[in-house]
């Protein structure tokens, strides 16, 4: 077992530190978009922001104590808001169907009367419907890939605090 080293565990902090402040930019591009850019957000592109946030608050955290259990959660946190972000692009492309909370209904396949409520029912922006795409690729999508890239900074964390441990 290595000898416990407090640079090591500097450089780890400052690795989960970088990767939250990653979540912190992507969380602000997305407030960008919707306050300045007026692209309103669906239901899961809310669901997206939350382990942004979560490893924002984890990243503060590690200004306080460092933990490795922390750097892996980070990375749990991001894998899952990956997991979130293919889901949705999965959505988009009509691979899989969405919450019916947000995804435009086949009109042929509901009743008369429960299409109307249906579609009173559904909030304006659609889950299935692409906002915004750089490059082929949709917000979701870059959300997916970015968050992915987050989640191996907050692995490369934790694996440099583990071997000081």
């Amino acid at each position: 077992m290595l000898a416990h080293s407090p640079d090591a565990d500097r450089l780890a902090r400052r690795r989960g530190i970088g990767a939250a402040a990653g979540s912190a930019a992507l969380l602000l591009g997305a407030l960008g978009f919707q306050y300045l850019g007026g692209l309103a957000p669906c239901h899961l592109c809310l669901l997206q922001r939350w382990p942004h946030a979560v490893a924002v608050l984890l990243g503060l955290s590690l200004l306080v104590v460092p933990a490795r259990v922390t750097l892996a959660l980070g990375a749990l946190t991001l894998l899952v808001g990956a997991g979130i972000g293919a889901y949705h692009v999965g959505v988009e492309q009509k691979w899989w169907q969405g919450p019916m909370t947000c995804t435009a209904p086949d009109p042929g396949s509901i009743p008369a009367g429960d299409l109307l409520n249906q579609i009173l029912a559904t909030p304006v922006v659609l889950c299935d419907q692409v906002a915004w795409s750089f490059l082929g690729v949709s917000m979701a999508g870059w959300n997916a890939i970015l968050s992915l890239i987050l989640a191996g900074l907050w692995l490369r964390a934790y694996a440099s605090s583990s071997a000081s441990q």
